[in-house]
């Protein structure tokens, strides 16, 4: 569990809730950004961030940590939301994202930020990398876990199916991947580029322990994380996380073009609006 947390009292919901309105505020710093996403898979960074990792915020080079890979570099402003609601970065660096000098580039870059574990750039590096990292840390005997946030557009690529059965073959225990299936790449729905489906039975041929869960739903998700830190089988895990592009900002959910969601200038204060009005008790 997380070693250190500044705060304390504070529902998972409402984490993930902070987590959607500090990507939509450094959305709004440049008028652009991967928010959809970002709203999206909220409620995965939250658990992980203040359920499952265990980490130092104030040292986020700790050896003893968790490693939290983000394969799919594109979702930085998601993992700096999450970073930031952690302490692991300062409040006051949101209104630098994406300007000239800042350490929230619009693209994750291991050598730029805390906590950013790895530079995912082309996708489907992320969960290769996480293999490597996972037998290091077998090695080093370190009780440490791996998780590796990758994408359902990721499963198209051969390398991480090669990963895949490396970690099985490994019998990597401390890896868990984490799969945001929102159905959506550059070119349309995941589903109908290149399918994955039956992506669960994939992974279990390939020697996983499976777990689909509604990505969305805390309650399923801190079950699903559980249940994957305690299996007590050799075999790497797998969390198929299926959540909601936009999740919490109806008008933008509604929108048939969800990959790089346009927000219009004006619409940024009107998504904050309507985020707020779901806010948790």
């Amino acid at each position: 569990m997380t070693e250190s947390i500044p705060e304390k009292g504070i529902s998972l919901a409402q984490r993930a809730w902070n987590i959607r309105q500090k990507s939509l505020l450094m959305g709004a710093v440049q008028k652009q950004g991967y928010v959809g996403q970002a709203l999206g898979v909220a409620d995965v960074l939250a658990v992980s961030y203040f359920h499952a990792l265990s980490y130092r915020a104030d040292e986020p080079e700790w050896e003893q940590r968790d490693r939290f890979l983000l394969s799919i570099g594109h979702y930085a402003i998601a993992l700096y939301a999450a970073l930031l609601e952690a302490k692991v970065l300062p409040e006051f660096e949101l209104e630098t994202y994406g300007t000239d000098n800042s350490r929230l580039p619009m693209s994750g870059m291991a050598s730029y930020t805390p906590g950013m574990e790895i530079t995912g750039g082309s996708l489907g590096h992320g969960l290769g990398i996480g293999v490597g990292m996972a037998m290091g840390l077998k090695r080093k005997q370190s009780a440490s876990f791996v998780y590796n946030l990758m994408s359902d557009g990721e499963l198209g690529e051969g390398s991480t199916w090669e990963a895949a059965m490396s970690a099985a073959h490994q019998k990597l225990d401390n890896l868990i991947c984490l799969v945001d299936f929102n159905n959506q790449q550059a070119d349309g729905p995941s589903t109908e580029m290149l399918s994955s489906e039956p992506v669960d039975q994939k992974f279990e041929a390939f020697g996983w322990h499976v777990q689909r869960v509604d990505g969305n739903d805390i309650d399923a998700l801190v079950a699903a994380f559980d249940n994957a830190r305690n299996l007590n089988e050799a075999k790497p895990r797998v969390i198929i996380c299926n959540t909601k592009m936009c999740k919490g900002v109806r008008f933008l959910e509604e929108r048939e073009i969800t990959h790089f969601v346009r927000v219009d200038e004006e619409e940024w204060d009107l998504a904050l609006k309507v985020l707020e009005e779901g806010k948790p008790a």
